[in-house]
């Protein structure tokens, strides 16, 4: 069983939206083994969203590559644009309170990713969650200089959900218990 990380950002606490993302998760037989609502720190999202100079070049390759796609004019280097990406988006999980919670399952964080839908609302399936509720762009982000408001946080992998969840939680904070379906969906 994999464990992995979500995030309700502030634009998904703002809009009441806590109760159905959670209860996506639990209906394709994803368990919340620990959750907590809190007013994110800077301290503590600079963890998450680490200074990695790989990470960095890895998302500013990305919003370059889209940018170009669309005819836009690129002035800033990929890291650049990767630490403007980051700025962002650590003052969007500090902006208003956050819901944090780990989720456990088979293959947790490609069923969370998938039930998550893609970064880019406008983009993403119409039954994800982003795509049911939010319509935002990268464009539109860019124009109002803010991080795209795309509801939640999903780690990427299993592996960068154990490292993120350990900014988040300690140990002791992860339940352990079983659902009355679990053996019905994994025995």
């Amino acid at each position: 069983m994999e464990r992995v990380l979500v995030v309700i950002k502030p634009d998904g606490v703002e809009r009441a939206l806590i109760g159905k993302v959670i209860v996506r998760f639990e209906d394709a037989g994803l368990k919340v083994v620990a959750m907590k609502m809190l007013n994110a720190k800077k301290e503590m999202v600079e963890k998450h969203y680490t200074n990695d100079e790989a990470w960095l070049l890895s998302v500013g390759e990305k919003a370059k590559k889209s940018a170009l796609e669309k005819g836009q004019k690129v002035t800033e280097t990929e890291r650049e644009i990767g630490v403007r990406v980051r700025n962002a988006l650590i003052r969007e999980l500090t902006r208003t309170p956050v819901v944090a919670f780990v989720l456990e399952g088979n293959a947790a964080a490609d069923v969370a990713r998938k039930i998550g839908g893609g970064t880019e609302p406008r983009k993403a399936d119409p039954g994800s969650i982003r795509g049911m509720y939010s319509s935002d762009s990268y464009a539109l982000a860019d124009q109002k200089k803010r991080s795209v408001r795309n509801i939640l946080h999903i780690s990427e992998t299993a592996e960068i959900g154990e490292q993120e969840i350990k900014v988040w939680f300690t140990e002791s904070d992860i339940c352990k218990y079983k659902r009355a379906d679990e053996e019905a969906m994994y025995g």
